[in-house]
């Protein structure tokens, strides 16, 4: 089951008591010499995805643990991953754990560094109509099985009548387990942000590349 927040409908909190729930909050990176606009919007954003997670506690159930893509260590080092990679949502992880949330592992660096090194591969580009099919192929196979840890690991660290918060990018492909109710929290500035980016193609790349580097400041902080 997956709701965005704002088709909630003060729903009945007896509802969920007995079920394992999860935030679904999509990451968003900025960088040093982003455009101001975009800056802007994406503060936007962060503070709605902070009121949006507020609200849901206050309906649902408050946060008892907390995924974030790229991290594979859990408690405080992973704290301390989260604040080089995201800066943002780790303001908003750090309250939760000071209110007696846990940072989990959800990644395995190695499946995690390998799907990075087959998407470098394929946004170079290929001459050769074969030799792309198969990088293609490569990463495909790679970021299934990435994918099944994330839900394996969220699986067995998640209890019943547990709620989790999960930062992951957009276009993830996790399929989340049977019996954990999902919960997208998507605020009305993400539309906003998506238009921006849709007008501006070339600042669109400019982001897949900062999140590029975002996981290399990951590597060489683990």
């Amino acid at each position: 089951m997956s709701e965005e927040l704002g088709k909630i409908e003060k729903p009945e909190t007896n509802q969920f008591k007995d079920k394992r729930k999860l935030y679904l909050v999509p990451l968003l990176y900025s960088w040093e010499d982003a455009p101001e606009e975009y800056s802007k919007k994406l503060e936007l954003y962060w503070q709605q995805v902070n009121e949006h997670i507020a609200n849901l506690e206050l309906q649902i159930g408050t946060i008892n643990r907390i995924y974030h893509e790229s991290i594979c260590v859990a408690g405080d080092e992973g704290m301390e991953i989260i604040e080089k990679i995201s800066p943002s949502s780790c303001r908003i992880a750090r309250e939760k754990c000071e209110k007696g949330a846990r940072v989990e592992a959800v990644e395995d660096m190695e499946l995690t560094d390998e799907c990075l090194d087959w998407e470098r591969h394929l946004m170079m580009g290929f001459i050769n109509r074969k030799v792309a099919d198969m990088v293609s192929g490569f990463y495909v196979e790679a970021a299934k099985k990435r994918y099944e840890y994330i839900a394996i690991k969220i699986d067995e660290t998640l209890k019943e009548k547990e709620t989790a918060l999960f930062f992951i990018r957009e276009g993830h492909r996790v399929q989340f387990p049977t019996g954990i109710e999902v919960f997208s929290v998507a605020p009305p500035a993400l539309d906003g942000i998506h238009r921006w980016l849709r007008e501006h193609s070339s600042a669109n790349e400019t982001i897949e590349d900062k999140e590029e580097n975002a996981e290399e400041d990951k590597k060489d902080a683990s």
